[in-house]
């Protein structure tokens, strides 16, 4: 038996970095430790509220479909509200869905060329994506959809209790979260916990 080997609950150098794929574990002490631990206790709820929200909304949007096609089908009379209740419960699915996806950095990413590159080029790669990703939703998502939302605000929808605006305000909320996930992933690359590419998750891509 190797003495230098940890026994079980033994603490290594890497715990106390936020959970998911991509992390690497460092042989010694690691940067912004207690940053890193923050940011994945705030990443851990961010998740789980999404994960609920998404959730939610999909059982939501199965309903009003559904009762869409019993209103129609059945009782001849299709409920007017569905139809538009339908379309924006899958607005709002997609885009909480796609601020989680960027949660485990799932996103569409061409890495045949970033990955012949030398890792020093590969973290250089990898803090430029993010710093584009933060960029673009900063600006297009978070000012950008604030704006649309206030110009919006005052514009009902008829078969709803809602405005347009209100409606709107799901592109800076995600806006936000995925410039967070992005600033967390980050300072992984920085703080060399994190692979400078997303890494591929057989079981994730399996499901």
């Amino acid at each position: 038996m190797n003495i230098n080997s940890p026994e079980p609950g033994d603490s290594t150098p890497g715990d106390n970095t936020p959970d998911g794929p991509g992390r690497l574990e460092p042989a010694g002490p690691v940067r912004w430790g207690g940053l890193l631990t923050v940011l994945g206790g705030i990443k851990r709820v961010i998740d789980r509220v999404l994960a609920a929200i998404c959730i939610i909304t999909f059982v939501g949007l199965v309903f009003i479909v559904s009762w869409q096609v019993f209103t129609r089908e059945v009782l001849n009379n299709s409920a007017p509200w569905t139809e538009e209740a339908a379309r924006y419960a899958f607005v709002v699915l997609a885009v909480f869905a796609a601020a989680y996806v960027f949660s485990e950095r799932g996103h569409i990413a061409v890495m045949i060329l970033v990955e012949k590159l030398p890792l020093n080029l590969q973290r250089v790669m990898g803090v430029v994506i993010e710093l584009v990703v933060l960029f673009f939703f900063v600006f297009v998502f978070i000012i950008g959809g604030l704006s649309v939302a206030e110009n919006a605000w005052a514009q009902d929808i008829s078969t709803l209790p809602l405005s347009v605006g209100q409606m709107y305000l799901v592109l800076p909320i995600a806006g936000v979260l995925i410039a967070f996930y992005s600033l967390a992933h980050l300072i992984g690359i920085l703080a060399g916990v994190e692979q400078p590419t997303p890494e591929f998750d057989e079981n994730a891509e399996a499901i």
